[in-house]
């Protein structure tokens, strides 16, 4: 039995509250902390109401390193999982190093001023999180998470060698409106409005946004079109599996979704950078963020399903073999189980199966770690047990284009 402190009272942080509550035999006592108090006091009022489960909350500011480590200090999880915004990633690394316990975040680290992704400057903490007997998970949402632990498990239980790997995610759900994004706004237009790149034959090969796209065939979706997009675990997952020679991440799109974000380029709110208005400086894409609808509301009405999953083919005992593993989730599950949307589900799901490797000592040691470098095994049964239980194929047609 264990506390756990999460940081983060967004769609997410709600699901990966309903869900710690589920388990008290492993999380005996759950903070729930948000730089609005208010918002982490609505959702554990709710949690209290339907699950009969009481969780303390606390308002800390993620950016106030001191703050963050004297409640640290004050309530002293074993544990703290990170679902706030990844640019706060080394802020809260920083904070459960000086408290001297363990961490866990669902998005690798940005920084504020540039959409960039990449692991490096997290994987500079491995020496730190060493020398302090710590240990740091990174990435353990669904994607990246889940993803990168059915690559650990098709490398443990079906190659000798991948070669080549394709993740496909598609939400085919509708929230019926115009234009809404389905995590943190800010986030999420930043993620998909930079250059495409997948790793092939040993370097990144770079792409205009959106320019690679192809329908691709979703379990029982369909087909939808799917852009060729930049995700992180492709970086860990190259690294961590030197034998792939090609490693995509492949998205879909609605065209509705698309001409709402190219204007949203064009007309310049998609901007980073500080502008000064009526005297005030502000950033374009904070304010858009704060008129767009806020994700956490759209679940009630969500209505369809997502899919995601990785597509494989590799050797074994010297022939070639494919291996299609995927989960389906529809948001109206995930609404009547945790009052949260699909996409919400199936990041915080994970991330609390994570917690609970670390906390039973099922995933162990110290550094810094991606969740492909763990037994994939325990983590998989676990996707079974709560919530997201996943299918595969074996040696059928992939439907992608190998050479």
């Amino acid at each position: 039995m264990s506390k756990i402190l999460i940081i983060g009272a967004g769609g997410v942080g709600k699901v990966v509250a309903y869900k710690c509550a589920q388990h008290p035999s492993i999380f005996s006592e759950i903070m729930l902390a948000s730089r609005t108090k208010s918002k982490c006091d609505e959702i554990a009022s709710e949690i209290q109401e339907r699950l009969g489960r009481k969780i303390s909350t606390a308002g800390v500011d993620a950016e106030d390193t001191p703050a963050l480590v004297k409640l640290i200090k004050e309530f002293q999880p074993k544990l703290v999982l990170n679902v706030a915004l990844p640019y706060q990633d080394l802020l809260i690394m920083d904070a459960c190093l000086e408290a001297g316990v363990n961490y866990l975040d669902t998005a690798n680290y940005e920084p504020k001023e540039e959409a960039k992704f990449e692991y490096k400057w997290q994987w500079d903490y491995e020496d730190r999180f060493k020398e302090k007997g710590l240990l740091a998970v990174l990435g353990c949402g669904f994607d990246p998470g889940v993803t990168g632990v059915y690559t650990a498990y098709a490398a443990k239980h079906h190659f000798d060698e991948i070669h080549y790997l394709d993740i496909i995610d598609c939400n085919a759900g509708d929230h019926g409106k115009a234009f809404a994004t389905n995590f943190n706004p800010e986030i999420n237009i930043r993620e998909v409005t930079q250059k495409g790149k997948y790793w092939e034959n040993g370097a990144w090969q770079i792409t205009e946004p959106h320019e690679i796209h192809m329908p691709i065939n979703y379990p029982n979706i369909g087909p939808k079109e799917s852009y060729l997009i930049y995700h992180e675990e492709l970086e860990s997952l190259v690294k961590n599996f030197p034998t792939i020679k090609r490693a995509r991440f492949w998205m879909t799109f609605g065209q509705e979704y698309l001409t709402h974000l190219r204007v949203i380029q064009n007309i310049g709110m998609a901007r980073i950078d500080p502008i000064m208005y009526n005297g005030v400086e502000i950033v374009p894409i904070q304010f858009l963020k704060a008129v767009l609808p806020d994700p956490g509301s759209l679940g009630e009405n969500y209505t369809g399903e997502t899919s995601i999953g990785c597509r494989i083919l590799g050797i074994k005992d010297g022939k070639p073999k494919t291996y299609y593993v995927w989960n389906n989730c529809k948001h109206q599950d995930a609404w009547d189980e945790t009052r949260s949307q699909g996409v919400s589900y199936t990041t915080g799901v994970p991330a609390m199966i994570g917690a609970m490797m670390m906390l039973q000592g099922q995933w162990a040691g110290v550094g810094v770690k991606n969740v492909e470098e763990f037994n994939p095994d325990p983590f998989m049964d676990q996707l079974n047990l709560c919530g997201l239980p996943w299918e595969e194929v074996i040696n059928g047609n992939l439907e992608m284009d190998y050479k």
